[in-house]
Protein backbone atom coordinates (compact mmCIF):
# COMPACT_ATOMS: atom_id res chain seq x y z
CA UNK A 1 0.00 0.00 0.00
CA UNK A 2 2.72 2.39 0.60
CA UNK A 3 4.74 1.80 -2.39
CA UNK A 4 1.57 2.08 -4.34
CA UNK A 5 0.67 5.36 -2.73
CA UNK A 6 4.11 6.44 -3.03
CA UNK A 7 4.32 5.31 -7.25
CA UNK A 8 0.94 7.40 -7.46
CA UNK A 9 1.98 10.63 -6.14
CA UNK A 10 4.93 10.45 -8.59
CA UNK A 11 3.29 9.76 -11.69
CA UNK A 12 0.35 12.37 -10.80
CA UNK A 13 3.39 14.96 -9.92
CA UNK A 14 4.90 14.18 -13.28
CA UNK A 15 1.41 15.07 -14.88
CA UNK A 16 1.60 18.61 -13.17
CA UNK A 17 5.21 18.80 -14.20
CA UNK A 18 3.81 18.31 -17.92
CA UNK A 19 6.47 15.51 -18.34
CA UNK A 20 3.83 13.27 -19.77
CA UNK A 21 3.47 15.84 -22.34
CA UNK A 22 6.68 17.25 -23.79
CA UNK A 23 8.53 14.12 -22.89
CA UNK A 24 6.89 12.23 -25.80
CA UNK A 25 6.55 14.94 -27.73
CA UNK A 26 10.11 15.32 -28.05
CA UNK A 27 10.87 11.49 -28.16
CA UNK A 28 8.27 11.29 -31.34
CA UNK A 29 10.02 14.34 -33.02
CA UNK A 30 13.33 12.80 -32.28
CA UNK A 31 11.95 9.22 -33.45
CA UNK A 32 10.25 10.84 -37.03
CA UNK A 33 13.37 13.74 -37.49
CA UNK A 34 15.47 11.57 -39.76
CA UNK A 35 12.96 8.68 -41.65
CA UNK A 36 11.57 12.42 -42.78
CA UNK A 37 13.95 14.44 -43.49
CA UNK A 38 16.73 11.58 -45.42
CA UNK A 39 13.27 10.74 -47.62
CA UNK A 40 12.22 14.46 -48.64
CA UNK A 41 16.03 15.69 -48.21
CA UNK A 42 16.16 16.11 -52.28
CA UNK A 43 13.42 18.01 -52.25
CA UNK A 44 14.45 20.24 -49.49
CA UNK A 45 17.63 20.92 -51.05
CA UNK A 46 15.95 21.64 -54.47
CA UNK A 47 13.24 23.84 -53.05
CA UNK A 48 15.85 26.46 -51.79
CA UNK A 49 17.94 26.28 -54.37
CA UNK A 50 20.75 24.91 -53.17
CA UNK A 51 22.08 23.13 -56.13
CA UNK A 52 23.04 24.38 -59.44
CA UNK A 53 20.92 24.00 -62.28
CA UNK A 54 20.87 20.24 -63.96
CA UNK A 55 22.34 19.01 -60.84
CA UNK A 56 20.49 15.48 -59.48
CA UNK A 57 20.45 14.40 -56.19
CA UNK A 58 21.00 10.60 -55.77
CA UNK A 59 20.75 9.42 -52.27
CA UNK A 60 21.16 5.74 -51.25
CA UNK A 61 18.22 3.64 -51.03
CA UNK A 62 17.58 2.86 -46.74
CA UNK A 63 16.31 -0.47 -45.69
CA UNK A 64 13.75 -0.33 -42.73
CA UNK A 65 15.84 -1.44 -40.83
CA UNK A 66 18.68 0.76 -41.51
CA UNK A 67 15.98 3.58 -41.34
CA UNK A 68 14.82 2.59 -37.25
CA UNK A 69 18.74 2.75 -36.45
CA UNK A 70 18.82 5.98 -37.63
CA UNK A 71 16.22 7.21 -34.97
CA UNK A 72 18.18 5.28 -32.10
CA UNK A 73 21.10 6.62 -33.12
CA UNK A 74 19.32 10.38 -32.15
CA UNK A 75 18.05 8.23 -28.70
CA UNK A 76 21.16 7.51 -28.12
CA UNK A 77 22.84 11.29 -27.93
CA UNK A 78 19.54 13.43 -27.97
CA UNK A 79 17.23 10.90 -26.07
CA UNK A 80 19.88 10.17 -23.30
CA UNK A 81 20.06 14.00 -23.00
CA UNK A 82 16.44 14.29 -22.29
CA UNK A 83 15.85 11.35 -19.88
CA UNK A 84 18.99 13.21 -17.85
CA UNK A 85 17.37 16.30 -17.46
CA UNK A 86 13.80 14.92 -16.87
CA UNK A 87 15.63 12.56 -13.74
CA UNK A 88 18.29 14.90 -12.45
CA UNK A 89 16.37 16.47 -9.91
CA UNK A 90 14.08 13.29 -9.16
CA UNK A 91 15.74 12.98 -5.67
CA UNK A 92 18.45 15.30 -5.50
CA UNK A 93 15.91 18.36 -5.57
CA UNK A 94 13.46 16.31 -2.95
CA UNK A 95 16.76 16.41 -0.78
CA UNK A 96 17.93 20.11 -1.48
CA UNK A 97 14.30 21.54 -0.72
CA UNK A 98 13.94 19.31 2.25
CA UNK A 99 10.91 17.74 0.84
CA UNK A 100 12.63 14.07 1.31
CA UNK A 101 12.55 14.63 4.91
CA UNK A 102 8.84 15.43 5.30
CA UNK A 103 7.99 12.01 3.40
CA UNK A 104 11.03 9.89 5.02
CA UNK A 105 9.37 10.97 8.29
CA UNK A 106 5.79 9.33 7.93
CA UNK A 107 8.02 7.04 8.36
CA UNK A 108 8.30 5.46 4.55
CA UNK A 109 10.71 3.05 3.48
CA UNK A 110 13.97 3.72 1.91
CA UNK A 111 13.36 0.98 -0.61
CA UNK A 112 9.57 2.03 -1.80
CA UNK A 113 10.52 6.02 -1.69
CA UNK A 114 13.75 4.89 -4.05
CA UNK A 115 12.10 2.28 -5.97
CA UNK A 116 8.79 4.05 -6.48
CA UNK A 117 10.69 7.23 -8.30
CA UNK A 118 12.41 4.65 -10.20
CA UNK A 119 9.12 2.95 -11.73
CA UNK A 120 7.62 6.24 -12.25
CA UNK A 121 10.29 7.43 -14.38
CA UNK A 122 10.42 3.47 -16.07
CA UNK A 123 6.82 4.10 -17.35
CA UNK A 124 7.39 7.24 -18.42
CA UNK A 125 10.25 7.03 -20.21
CA UNK A 126 9.63 3.55 -21.58
CA UNK A 127 5.48 4.95 -22.79
CA UNK A 128 7.53 8.14 -24.54
CA UNK A 129 9.64 5.39 -26.62
CA UNK A 130 7.10 3.13 -27.39
CA UNK A 131 5.21 6.09 -28.94
CA UNK A 132 7.81 7.52 -30.57
CA UNK A 133 9.00 4.37 -32.24
CA UNK A 134 5.07 4.14 -33.49
CA UNK A 135 5.67 6.64 -35.06
CA UNK A 136 9.05 6.17 -36.66
CA UNK A 137 7.41 2.94 -37.54
CA UNK A 138 4.63 4.39 -39.58
CA UNK A 139 6.78 6.72 -41.80
CA UNK A 140 9.27 3.64 -42.12
CA UNK A 141 6.64 1.40 -43.77
CA UNK A 142 4.96 4.46 -45.40
CA UNK A 143 8.05 5.90 -47.50
CA UNK A 144 11.02 2.84 -46.70
CA UNK A 145 9.11 -0.65 -47.12
CA UNK A 146 7.27 -2.94 -44.36
CA UNK A 147 9.21 -3.27 -41.01
CA UNK A 148 7.26 -5.93 -39.00
CA UNK A 149 4.88 -4.75 -35.61
CA UNK A 150 6.90 -7.81 -34.06
CA UNK A 151 10.28 -6.01 -34.42
CA UNK A 152 8.58 -3.00 -33.61
CA UNK A 153 7.97 -4.31 -30.07
CA UNK A 154 11.17 -6.44 -30.08
CA UNK A 155 12.87 -3.12 -30.53
CA UNK A 156 11.45 -0.97 -27.97
CA UNK A 157 12.05 -3.87 -24.90
CA UNK A 158 15.75 -3.85 -26.14
CA UNK A 159 16.49 -0.29 -26.48
CA UNK A 160 14.45 0.30 -23.57
CA UNK A 161 16.53 -1.77 -21.36
CA UNK A 162 19.07 1.29 -22.19
CA UNK A 163 16.78 3.72 -21.21
CA UNK A 164 16.37 2.05 -18.00
CA UNK A 165 20.15 1.95 -17.23
CA UNK A 166 20.35 5.70 -17.79
CA UNK A 167 17.68 6.07 -15.37
CA UNK A 168 19.04 3.84 -12.87
CA UNK A 169 22.50 5.74 -13.12
CA UNK A 170 20.82 9.29 -12.98
CA UNK A 171 18.79 7.70 -9.72
CA UNK A 172 22.20 6.81 -7.87
CA UNK A 173 24.18 10.09 -8.77
CA UNK A 174 20.50 11.59 -6.89
CA UNK A 175 21.43 9.86 -4.08
CA UNK A 176 24.72 10.96 -3.77
CA UNK A 177 24.65 14.38 -4.30
CA UNK A 178 21.78 16.84 -3.61
CA UNK A 179 23.35 19.40 -7.37
CA UNK A 180 20.96 18.34 -9.94
CA UNK A 181 23.50 19.84 -12.26
CA UNK A 182 26.20 17.87 -10.87
CA UNK A 183 24.09 14.51 -11.10
CA UNK A 184 23.85 15.33 -14.60
CA UNK A 185 27.22 15.79 -15.37
CA UNK A 186 27.61 12.76 -13.92
CA UNK A 187 25.39 10.59 -15.48
CA UNK A 188 26.76 12.11 -19.04
CA UNK A 189 30.25 11.61 -18.24
CA UNK A 190 29.28 8.25 -16.79
CA UNK A 191 27.71 6.77 -20.15
CA UNK A 192 30.07 8.45 -22.33
CA UNK A 193 33.51 6.52 -20.40
CA UNK A 194 31.27 3.31 -20.33
CA UNK A 195 30.99 4.12 -24.63
CA UNK A 196 34.55 4.56 -24.55
CA UNK A 197 35.95 1.43 -22.18
CA UNK A 198 33.68 -0.43 -24.75
CA UNK A 199 35.16 0.43 -27.77
CA UNK A 200 38.52 -0.15 -26.71
CA UNK A 201 37.70 -3.85 -24.92
CA UNK A 202 35.18 -4.22 -27.75
CA UNK A 203 36.60 -8.00 -28.22
CA UNK A 204 35.72 -8.64 -24.53
CA UNK A 205 32.92 -6.55 -23.94
CA UNK A 206 30.77 -8.15 -26.33
CA UNK A 207 27.56 -7.99 -23.79
CA UNK A 208 28.44 -4.80 -22.87
CA UNK A 209 25.17 -2.75 -22.44
CA UNK A 210 26.37 0.27 -25.51
CA UNK A 211 26.64 -2.57 -27.80
CA UNK A 212 22.58 -3.15 -27.47
CA UNK A 213 22.18 -1.10 -30.58
CA UNK A 214 24.48 -2.95 -32.61
CA UNK A 215 23.03 -5.91 -32.03
CA UNK A 216 19.14 -4.68 -32.57
CA UNK A 217 20.68 -3.72 -35.88
CA UNK A 218 21.44 -7.93 -36.46
CA UNK A 219 18.24 -8.84 -35.23
CA UNK A 220 16.27 -6.62 -37.62
CA UNK A 221 18.88 -8.09 -40.57
CA UNK A 222 18.80 -11.69 -39.47
CA UNK A 223 14.83 -11.31 -38.58
CA UNK A 224 16.17 -13.75 -35.08
CA UNK A 225 17.24 -12.67 -32.14
CA UNK A 226 20.89 -13.12 -31.54
CA UNK A 227 23.05 -14.27 -28.25
CA UNK A 228 25.05 -11.30 -28.22
CA UNK A 229 21.59 -9.32 -27.81
CA UNK A 230 20.42 -11.77 -24.67
CA UNK A 231 23.25 -11.59 -23.22
CA UNK A 232 23.37 -7.72 -23.27
CA UNK A 233 19.92 -7.45 -21.97
CA UNK A 234 21.04 -9.76 -19.25
CA UNK A 235 23.95 -7.24 -18.12
CA UNK A 236 21.49 -4.25 -18.43
CA UNK A 237 19.35 -5.48 -16.49
CA UNK A 238 21.77 -6.76 -13.90
CA UNK A 239 23.85 -3.23 -13.76
CA UNK A 240 20.25 -1.70 -13.33
CA UNK A 241 19.31 -3.57 -10.43
CA UNK A 242 22.45 -3.36 -8.57
CA UNK A 243 22.28 0.44 -9.09
CA UNK A 244 19.07 0.74 -7.46
CA UNK A 245 20.03 -1.26 -5.03
CA UNK A 246 23.11 0.78 -4.54
CA UNK A 247 20.47 3.59 -4.83
CA UNK A 248 18.63 2.78 -1.81
CA UNK A 249 21.74 1.83 0.75
CA UNK A 250 23.13 4.77 -0.32
CA UNK A 251 20.03 7.57 0.27
CA UNK A 252 19.83 5.31 3.65
CA UNK A 253 22.98 5.96 5.10
CA UNK A 254 22.91 10.03 3.62
CA UNK A 255 19.46 10.14 5.48
CA UNK A 256 20.49 8.67 8.59
CA UNK A 257 23.88 10.67 8.88
CA UNK A 258 22.05 13.73 8.73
Amino acid sequence: MQWSTLFKKEMLENWHNKKWIWVPLVIILIAILDPISNYYLPQIIESVGGVPDGTVIELPEFTPAEVVMMSLGQFSSLGVLIIVLMSMGTIAGERKSGVSELILVKPVSFKNYITAKWAALLVIVWGSLFIGMLASWYYTNLLYGELSLTALLQIVFFYGLWFMLVISLSIFYNTLFKTPGLVAFLTIITIMLMSVITQVFAHVLEWSPNNLSSHIFEMLMTDSIPSDLIGSAIVTIAISIILVAASILTFKNKELAE
